[in-house]
């Protein structure tokens, strides 16, 4: 393989909740990869995580609406005119078209033509984070073009979009990479390839070094010293944070606890809101988004870390939270639901406590038994921890995706070389 430089399309760059994304890109130009940034979003976010700062690769921007754009989607169009799969790309939009009549699906069609018509000339490959809007682009952009194609797909990409769309794609890119049992499993189900792969994210656990110091044998009982929960997620449905402030509720008076959220979201005015009919709201500090090196020190500086993710009625849902495994690597010990891959890092009494989801009683009773045993939170802790360290090293997906990659580049150069032969 002589050529290692490849476009990355994303739905919007940076993003402070996609620190598992930006991981990966700085894994790949360490791997020797040579990357180009294209983003279907402007950043919202404002401020960084430290490794964005650290990603050489260049950030383009893809009109976000088309109509803001009108030349450049223009210029797009006509030079993809002259592409000859131009018509087969035509075609298989029209085919969608049927299925999902939507403005989000012409915008696709063109971004996906601005794309090409833009393409980088070293780059010689197409990856792309999350396989519904995204993909579609991808897909559109591969088929007008000939680049091939290749996705990693995450949680809600999956389990919103309608399996004619999630077949058609994998029958089209060249392979899948999921992060959660439950995903490969879901994609696997739709395709007759054998194309789809399982790798966890993992963390770069040099930014997350353990945590040598002895948390404070908290109970609950001193209400000068409450037990520390944290947590740290976008305000949005899928979260449960609704759930969990009820839990937090139903704890018995006199349990002395202090609730921290870190994260933005659209939800975060009914939540305070919720906290203050449920009389909690003095219990709790609502610190906004931060970056990664003061999530970290809120990590450390807390007793016990609390999540209670739902599957919401469109079927959105988390994969595993990257934040569990962070928490996970300091040794602070997780209370959350059993949904997705949270299972598959964690078992109820041996690493964390996981009740059912929407199940604010069970999820108060797991609380109480954590914030008045500090001995059970030290072992779930440092258990959750030795998992992590053993089995989470982010190394390892680097690894399997430099491989695929690899892989795909050696046949894709035998292919070319084949006729001259």
């Amino acid at each position: 393989m002589t050529n290692r430089t490849m476009v990355v399309l994303l739905k919007g760059y940076p993003r402070l909740s996609e620190t598992f994304i930006a991981q990966e890109l700085l894994g790949l130009e360490r791997a020797g990869y040579d990357l180009v940034l294209v983003a279907m979003r402007r950043p919202t976010d404002k401020k960084r995580h430290p490794v964005h700062d650290e990603i050489k690769a260049p950030v383009r921007y893809l009109p976000e609406y088309l109509h803001e754009e009108p030349l450049r989607v223009l210029r797009g169009l006509l030079g993809s005119l002259r592409k000859p799969g131009f018509r087969r790309a035509a075609r298989a939009f029209f085919h969608d078209l049927r299925r999902d009549f939507s403005r989000n699906r012409f915008r696709r069609f063109g971004q996906a033509a601005v794309l090409v018509h833009e393409w980088p000339e070293a780059a010689s490959w197409l990856h792309v984070h999350f396989i519904h809007t995204p993909a579609s682009v991808a897909r559109y952009a591969s088929l007008i073009s000939g680049v091939s194609w290749t996705v990693s797909a995450h949680a809600k990409d999956i389990w919103t979009s309608p399996s004619w769309d999630l077949t058609d794609k994998l029958a089209e890119a060249e392979w899948a990479v999921t992060c959660t049992r439950t995903g490969y499993e879901k994609l696997q189900s739709l395709t007759g390839r054998p194309n789809v792969h399982l790798s966890y994210h993992g963390l770069d656990l040099a930014r997350f070094a353990p945590f040598d110091q002895e948390r404070p044998a908290r109970d609950g009982r001193d209400p000068a010293d409450p037990v520390r929960i944290l947590s740290v997620g976008r305000a949005v449905e899928k979260k449960g944070y609704d759930v969990l402030l009820r839990a937090l509720a139903q704890l018995p008076p006199g349990v002395a606890w202090q609730f921290t959220h870190v994260g933005g979201g659209d939800e975060l005015a009914k939540l305070k809101a919720l906290a203050a009919d449920l009389r909690i709201d003095t219990s709790i500090t609502w610190k906004g988004a931060l970056d990664q090196r003061d999530i970290l020190q809120h990590y450390r500086d807390s007793d016990l870390f609390a999540l209670a993710c739902r599957i919401t009625a469109d079927g959105d849902r988390d994969g595993l939270p990257n934040v569990l495994v962070e928490a996970s690597s300091q040794a602070l010990p997780i209370v959350s639901t059993h949904i997705s891959g949270i299972g598959e890092l964690f078992t109820t009494e041996e690493n964390g406590l996981l009740v059912a989801p929407e199940d604010a009683e069970a999820l108060s009773v797991a609380l109480l038994r954590a914030i008045s045993d500090p001995a059970l939170r030290q072992r779930l802790g440092a258990a959750a921890e030795r998992r992590v360290r053993q089995d989470f090293d982010y190394h390892s997906s680097i690894h399997d995706l430099d491989r695929l990659f690899s892989e795909s580049w050696q046949e894709a150069d035998a292919a070319a070389a084949e006729p001259s032969r």
